[in-house]
């Protein structure tokens, strides 16, 4: 699946003059915690988050009061501590290589683009819901993990029991398992006894059930 399929598209933006005390508002009320900042040719200058208006703010220890807190706040501009190298990705870009430049890079969302349009952003939120999507973590059923031999047949064997006793396999997640020669699948599957799963399971050649649950 690609990012332009989750992302949120035409998201709330702003410009770089307008004020921390503003920009802060704006996220109060429109519930979110990242903003991207467009010039006055609608191009990508930069990026602003919640904890980017934190950093802006006083020291928790200062001697100023609120009243002037918040007049040095309504002076200072977005331009002044938004991020401005900002990282992007582009809308046709897989899900999984978005997610690994957030985990890589520490960020909590990714601009998304059409060349050099913005069209979307994507956040970690979005991340997580996909992956509760393609664990089926909303459907109820069986949930096994495999850690599979890594021959060929070995999941179509697997599938082809399920179906045979009117099971349906509606998820299907997989990674690397112990050593080369296995890989790990995790499946949820309804319509079926968490037995029958089991078994199906325990026939193929050199399959270890590591967990099963309902």
């Amino acid at each position: 699946m690609i990012v332009s399929k989750i992302m949120t598209r035409n998201p709330i933006f702003i410009h770089p003059e307008l004020s921390l005390t503003d920009t802060r508002s704006l996220m109060d009320r429109e519930k979110v915690g990242h903003l991207p900042v467009l010039n006055k040719n609608n191009e990508l200058a930069g990026l602003i988050t919640r904890a980017d208006l934190i950093k802006a703010g006083p020291s928790p220890a200062t001697s100023l009061d609120m009243y002037e807190i918040s007049y040095l706040l309504a002076k200072l501009t977005v331009e002044k501590v938004m991020v401005k190298n900002v990282i992007t990705v582009q809308e046709d870009e897989v899900i999984e290589e978005a997610a690994r430049i957030m985990a890589d890079r520490s960020v909590g969302c990714l601009p998304v683009m059409n060349g050099s349009l913005l069209t979307g952003i994507v956040t970690d939120t979005d991340i997580f819901h996909f992956f509760i999507n393609a664990f089926g973590a909303r459907h109820q059923g069986v949930r096994i993990t495999i850690n599979f031999k890594e021959k060929p047949g070995q999941l179509a064997v697997f599938a082809g029991a399920i179906a045979e006793n009117g099971g349906n396999i509606v998820a299907f997640v997989s990674s690397e398992g112990d050593d080369v020669a296995h890989r790990r699948g995790t499946l949820k599957i309804t319509g079926v006894s968490r037995a029958l799963v089991e078994a199906a399971a325990q026939a193929l050649d050199h399959a270890e059930v590591e967990d099963i649950r309902e």
